[in-house]
């Protein structure tokens, strides 16, 4: 028996049972911080958009990846889905984060999300805004890593 590690699962056509998994997959793997393996989950020529930065392949994503999670310490993400049809999903998002001086903020945005055949994101367009917030303002408290399946998803904290 063989293991084709260039499928992802779940693939297309997604469900709402099969993109809200593929939801929770990508925000389990991007609260692990780890650039390598969150690259695995896109195809090695996707391309991408983030604010205002236009990005190409798996070694452009770890590189990004690695700047960003550089500069955001305490880093906790939370995406819901928004709506999906056949080989995209769309997705809300919000995470918190502190910078090298102390100063927290909650990040807020979208992604548009297009996969192949075998499950990998060939695109991905991210919108984000940053909001500046007190640490008492903070919501999101979890050890670091994947957000606990009893915690409260985005829609139940009001955000």
């Amino acid at each position: 028996m063989s293991i084709n590690l260039g499928v992802r699962l779940p693939t297309p056509p997604f469900t709402q049972e099969t993109a809200s998994q593929k939801v929770r997959m990508a925000e389990d793997a991007w609260n692990m911080r780890d650039p390598e393996r969150v690259a695995l989950a896109y195809t090695p020529d996707s391309v991408w958009r983030n604010r205002s930065e236009f990005l190409s392949g798996r070694k452009a994503i770890v590189q990004f990846l690695q700047r960003k999670w550089s500069k955001e310490h305490d880093y906790r993400l939370i995406k819901e889905l928004w709506a999906f049809d056949n080989a995209r999903i769309a997705v809300r998002f919000a995470y918190e984060w502190r910078d090298a001086f102390g100063s927290w903020f909650r990040s807020y945005g979208n992604e548009n999300w297009e996969f192949d055949e075998n499950g990998l994101m060939h695109r991905r367009i991210a919108s984000i805004n940053d909001l500046s917030i007190n640490e008492k303002e903070r919501k999101f408290y979890w050890p670091p890593g994947r957000r606990p399946d009893n915690y409260e998803g985005l829609s139940e904290r009001g955000l």
